[in-house]
């Protein structure tokens, strides 16, 4: 076992003394030592509830016979750090998770792992430390929350908050209904209700074989996630015992299969950082084609918010992943999962309960799956746009910019109505270097919704989008403002033309005009001048990259 390298001969006699003065007993010693890795917080609705889960996977190690350590890495809610510069600090915040779980485990020598996660930058995170340290693990997703209610109305956070500031302002509701939704809309822990990045991880992640059949959509505080969370701590010690890692059940199938889920479902655009950069890890090149190719041969048969109406409680009603597995068991291929049944047996065992909530292949919402990338004289490297959220309408659209190098800017002149009909909304300079960090913009994308504007306003951004995002909004936008990327030579009233079927995004000005602006650019100050977010903004790679690190890339290549 790994954990002999702290725990046999004599010379471990002082490292042995440690151990016992933590309380362990002398028989535990030859135990395989599990390492629970919580990212319990108080401030994370997603994970407040994480103490409970903890001691169920404690049951399940020791009934395994195994010994568990809890050790905790911190997290953010992005909903809570969305709209101010707070938000500059989350998604830089998955490579200090993958290197902190890096720097405990490898200092304690830990023979296997349970990485107990829920929300969006802490499941990659910790899912790029599963891959570089590769040793058996299994994950539990700490579940979404239960729906909000007012009376018989589901209530859901994206769109009866962010959503409804936007309707208020408008004067389509009054303040009294906006209070109400603030106060009912989050009745208690969990993820976001809908297929936000958070659900849209935890859906990739048992997807990619790593948690136990079913982890990903049960609820938060429910006694099925318990049951999950125990019996992944018993599963943890028999992939310890047979030596199981995540290389061993992780493949380039693996990434297409779960890959191809999330866009059946409709997820998240981060998905594509994500997806991404957890790949590299495990030393396996995805390109942007991989995920539009995979999105045009999947139909996306699975509805829920922000697109759609369904929330993941009804998908898990409907019979989860597993079932979305089953509808999709053809276009899949089969590989091992830490469960010990591979792809297709899980999918044999399922049973769909609703076929409304996940339509059967030859019925979808869309033809296409969730994701599209676009690539024009905007966007040379790329840009992505989660499709299944635009309108009918929207997909084909010409309009003028209005130019911003700040999301606060965007946000007030949408609130205060500047915002026409036929603007394209150009948020520059929030890239992972300019922003630094690659600021999510759910506060511009959801006012622009609730004032009634998603079918005649586009949103295109160097930053990112919030899986609560709907309407025309192109993120991901490459190369970024700061790299001098064309992005940064759009001006007020320049043409800008959208056409997501033909995956095309283009600046309607010509090159001429294009070139002298050029010669007259230079990159802004940088706005953090110390620090983290200071250090990241040297070594992160563009959005066609996953924005991570240099060194990484370098070393791959």
């Amino acid at each position: 076992m790994r954990s002999d390298e702290i725990k046999r001969g004599i010379e471990r006699v002082p490292h042995r003394a440690l151990l016992y003065a933590t309380g362990l007993p002398r028989e535990a010693i030859d135990r395989p030592f599990i390492g629970i890795v919580s990212s319990f917080t108080d401030i994370i609705p997603g994970h407040v509830d994480m103490r409970i889960l903890e001691r169920w996977i404690e049951k399940g190690v020791h009934s395994g016979g195994g010994y568990s350590f809890i050790f905790c890495v911190p997290g953010i809610c992005d909903g809570i750090a969305m709209g101010h510069s707070g938000m500059r600090y989350s998604l830089p915040s998955r490579e200090l998770i993958a290197d902190m779980i890096e720097c405990i485990v490898e200092a304690h020598k830990f023979d296997g792992l349970v990485f107990l996660t829920n929300c969006d930058k802490i499941t990659p995170g910790m899912l790029m430390a599963a891959m570089r340290l590769n040793i058996p693990c299994v994950f539990v997703t700490a579940g979404p929350m239960l729906s909000g209610r007012i009376g018989k109305r589901r209530l859901s956070l994206v769109r009866d908050t962010f959503e409804a500031v936007g309707r208020y302002k408008a004067g389509i509701i009054e303040r009294e209904e906006l209070e109400l939704c603030e106060i009912e809309a989050c009745p208690g822990g969990g993820s976001c209700q809908g297929l936000y990045t958070a659900n849209t991880m935890a859906c990739v992640t048992e997807a990619l074989g790593l948690s136990l059949p079913g982890c990903a959509t049960a609820i938060n505080g429910l006694a099925k996630k318990k049951r999950i969370a125990y019996e992944s701590g018993l599963r943890v010690v028999e992939l310890v015992r047979n030596n199981i890692r995540p290389l061993d059940i992780i493949s380039e199938r693996s990434f297409r299969n779960a890959i191809r889920v999330d866009m059946a479902l409709g997820g998240s655009t981060n998905a594509v950082l994500h997806i991404t950069a957890v790949a590299r890890e495990a030393g396996i090149g995805l390109t942007l084609g991989d995920f539009d190719r995979i999105s045009r041969e999947t139909p996306h048969i699975v509805s829920l918010q922000p697109g759609g109406e369904y929330l993941m409680e009804d998908l898990d009603s409907a019979g989860g992943i597993p079932a979305v597995l089953k509808r999709l068991r053809d276009l899949l291929e089969d590989v091992p999962t830490v469960s010990g049944l591979s792809i297709y047996e899980i999918a044999d065992r399922a049973r769909i309960f609703d076929e409304h909530i996940i339509r059967p292949l030859d019925n979808p919402y869309h033809r296409e799956g969730g994701i599209a990338v676009l690539y024009g004289t905007l966007a040379p490297k790329g840009a992505v746009v989660k499709q299944t959220a635009v309108s009918e309408k929207m997909l084909v659209f010409r309009g003028r910019a209005k130019v911003f190098d700040r999301e606060e800017d965007a946000l007030k002149d949408i609130l205060d109505g500047k915002i026409k009909p036929g603007n394209v909304v150009v948020i520059r300079y929030e890239g992972p270097k300019g922003g630094p960090g690659m600021r999510e913009m759910l506060a511009p994308t959801s006012a622009i919704v609730g004032m009634g504007l998603a079918d005649s306003v586009a949103l295109v951004t160097d930053g990112r989008f919030s899986g609560g995002t709907q309407g025309p909004c192109i993120g991901h936008v490459s190369p970024e403002a700061q790299e001098g990327g064309p992005i940064a030579l759009v001006e007020d009233g320049d043409e800008i033309y959208i056409d997501i079927p033909s995956r095309r995004i283009d600046l309607l000005v010509e090159e001429r005009i294009l070139e002298e602006r050029r010669k007259k650019w230079s990159p802004i100050e940088k706005k953090v001048k110390k620090g983290y977010l200071a250090r990241y903004s040297e070594f992160v790679t563009n959005a066609s990259e996953g924005a991570v690190s240099k060194d990484l890339v370098q070393e791959e290549k």
